[in-house]
């Protein structure tokens, strides 16, 4: 029997923005049909370049990444957008919330916009995005760029999700010391120092590269980029896409990209084996909880004993 998700998946391929919407919701609901819905973007998936924008709020995100998709678009790349809303989860054909800027690709059919909602999620990351990133390799997107809420330090997970990871630096926020706090140094691969033409851009700057300077990497290790840009003005977006490109074929030639995806890959087939057990164990762990609340039994005991029930005795 054909697979009754084959039709949705082929529209999606075929430029139907109403079939990747509709997908997108299948994920964000959890649907039963998530199997089956993997299963018919195997295939199609594994093309696209996962791009990552991260920083703390009001350091120019949005704009930049509204720039970038008009540069990747003259150069004829097919874009998704997946941008993570802090509080509010999407509304319905709204344009990325507030992110009104972007309305001028709104009408583009090569270029697919979605605002998703963290719902609490940490990590800068809405727990349904691996999944949306999914889609929309599978949908035919040449470049998915993925833009973060903007949370600060607990704003590295993108990292384990693109290809490549920009983090976005605005002199006046403090930014530098905010990058050591946070390892941001560890994550990033390609610097923006936004708003540059404002005073202080300039110190933090230098202060960057100071840092990066100071950095440990082995030999032939990728040396992150900082990049000057005003991207309100499209300035310095060409050089930001040059140096995606330069990085791009760095991961190429040292075997990285196929690591860092199979490190996904890795993630994610975690994150679905967790939650079926977690929905396995979530009963027997409330009913052993009064029992281990009491010292009747402890902790270690009460999972060996479902750890057994599931068949997996010496886990523990």
């Amino acid at each position: 029997m054909t697979d009754p998700l084959d039709p949705l998946v082929k529209r999606a391929r075929d430029g139907d923005q109403r079939a990747v919407a509709r997908l997108i919701t299948l994920v964000e609901a959890n649907d039963p049909r998530l199997p089956e819905l993997a299963a018919a973007l195997a295939p199609h998936t594994g093309t696209a370049q996962v791009i990552g924008l991260t920083g703390v709020p009001g350091v120019g995100k949005s704009t930049t990444t509204t720039e970038l998709v008009r540069v990747l678009r003259a150069a004829g790349n097919r874009v998704g957008v997946l941008a993570v809303d802090p509080s509010s989860p999407f509304t319905g054909g709204a344009i990325l919330g507030d992110r009104v800027r972007m309305q001028e690709h709104a009408t583009d059919p090569g270029v697919y916009i979605r605002s998703m909602s963290s719902r609490g999620h940490l990590g800068g990351l809405a727990a349904a995005t691996p999944q949306a990133v999914r889609v929309l390799d599978g949908a035919g997107c040449d470049v998915i760029l993925v833009e973060t809420v903007g949370v600060g330090q607990a704003e590295v997970a993108v990292a384990s999700l693109a290809d490549t990871t920009l983090v976005l630096l605005a002199p006046g926020l403090g930014d530098a010391i905010q990058a050591a706090k946070a390892g941001i140094l560890e994550v990033a691969d390609i610097f923006v120092v936004n708003k540059a033409d404002r005073d202080g851009a300039d110190a933090t700057y230098h202060d960057i590269q100071g840092m990066i300077g100071l950095a440990e990497r082995a030999p032939g290790h990728w040396r992150p980029r900082v990049v000057r840009a005003v991207a309100t003005r499209s300035e310095g977006i060409d050089e930001l896409v040059e140096a995606i490109a330069k990085h791009r074929e760095w991961l190429a030639g040292h075997d990285e990209l196929q690591r860092r995806r199979e490190q996904r890959a890795a993630a994610e087939v975690e994150a679905i084996v967790l939650a079926r057990l977690r929905a396995r164990v979530g009963g027997p762990a409330r009913d052993a909880a009064a029992a281990v609340a009491a010292g009747a039994l402890d902790p270690y005991a009460a999972a060996g004993s479902i750890l057994a029930d599931l068949g997996h005795p010496d886990v523990v």
